[in-house]
């Protein structure tokens, strides 16, 4: 969580923050703002904000470093974590680190999605009850359609849009409830 969202479920104002870390008011304010990268401050700062946040220094920057890959590339990452993992394992790896919610939360709606129509499809092959926890998200959507690279440029290159057609009415169910078009998720290279 970034210290925005720690501080609303916590219920700390900037200026409590700031008085009882000892970090200056306006050099919150330009971190909380993006204006002073946390990741850049001394470690004192970093220090001061986790321990009055209650959180581990670690856990306050991993959301400043964490950097989003292209979508393409998270889909082949999780492709291949799936492979090497096996279905079951993937199951219970993605339900412990819950990179669903925290993506969602991030606003990473392609990758939140992307997950858990994997999740649910994995679920669905092996016969393993949904995880509830995901109900609120399996309500939802991407606005648009989300094509692979792959069928967007045959699309162009052969100027038929019943390329993207086809690739709907072949694309798994559980990644097309979200808008996303996905059907071959184990041969990845």
């Amino acid at each position: 969580m970034t210290i925005n969202e720690i501080m609303e479920k916590r219920n700390i104002s900037k200026y409590r923050l700031s008085k009882n870390s000892g970090i200056p008011y306006t050099t919150l304010t330009d971190i909380i703002n993006g204006k002073a990268q946390l990741e850049k401050c001394s470690a004192q700062t970093v220090y001061k904000l986790s321990q009055e946040l209650h959180i581990t220094m670690e856990d306050l920057l991993s959301p400043y470093l964490e950097k989003r890959c292209s979508f393409e590339l998270f889909k082949s990452n999780v492709c291949h974590t799936l492979r090497e993992l096996g279905d079951i394992d993937f199951i219970i790896n993605t339900l412990q680190k819950n990179k669903i919610r925290t993506y969602y939360e991030r606003k990473w709606y392609p990758e939140c999605f992307y997950l858990l129509a994997m999740l649910d499809y994995i679920s669905r092959i092996h016969d393993v009850p949904l995880c509830k926890e995901y109900s609120d998200l399996r309500r939802q959507s991407l606005k648009d359609v989300l094509y692979p690279a792959s069928i967007v440029a045959a699309a162009a290159i052969s100027n038929d849009e019943m390329v993207k057609q086809r690739a709907i009415a072949e694309s798994i169910p559980e990644f097309m409830r979200f808008n996303i078009v996905e059907n071959e998720v184990r041969n990845v290279i």
